[in-house]
């Protein structure tokens, strides 16, 4: 399905699932608590919602900011070698900022700089949001071999269930 989560239909999902820490791409509280209610009104009784999103704690951003090796790709039409790489603003509040470029290397040109934003949430955010939506069993992994989590895990596995 293409689409938001608005396009959810109601009672109708036995699972719920984003991956690729998708839920730190909503900004605001508002966006995440809309995502969430939708989620939550789409899922059949006994439903579940399943997300990883990364951990603050970890810092993982620090590990971003130390590799400044581009990635290296072709251009599909011209193959001509592109590279791939990162430029980063930090942290406004608990919204981190960066840019993403594509640099075609032959006529030394930037292609592409696209603006991204995550905001990083803490696990308790978490919790207090997906429980005032109605979520009555929220558990949290640190790993997909389902270890509770802690403070040093790099993500959070959210499991909750309608």
């Amino acid at each position: 399905m293409v689409g938001d989560s608005a396009d959810l239909q109601s009672n109708t999902y036995d699972a719920v699932i984003m991956t690729a820490n998708v839920a730190q791409v909503f900004l605001t509280d508002d966006s995440w608590k809309q995502t969430i209610s939708d989620v939550f009104r789409s899922l059949k009784v006994g439903g579940h919602f399943i997300f990883d999103t990364r951990n603050p704690l970890s810092k993982v951003w620090k590990e971003w900011e130390m590799d400044k090796t581009p990635d290296l790709a072709k251009d599909r039409l011209s193959g001509d070698p592109l590279e791939i790489y990162t430029e980063y603003d930090g942290f406004e509040g608990d919204v981190y900022t960066f840019y993403e470029i594509v640099k075609n290397t032959i006529k030394d040109k930037i292609l592409i700089r696209e603006k991204m934003q995550l905001r990083f949430r803490n696990q308790e955010e978490f919790n207090v949001s997906l429980r005032s939506t109605g979520f009555t069993q929220i558990e949290t992994y640190g790993d997909y071999e389902f270890k509770k989590a802690n403070s040093k895990n790099k993500s959070f596995i959210f499991h909750c269930v309608k």
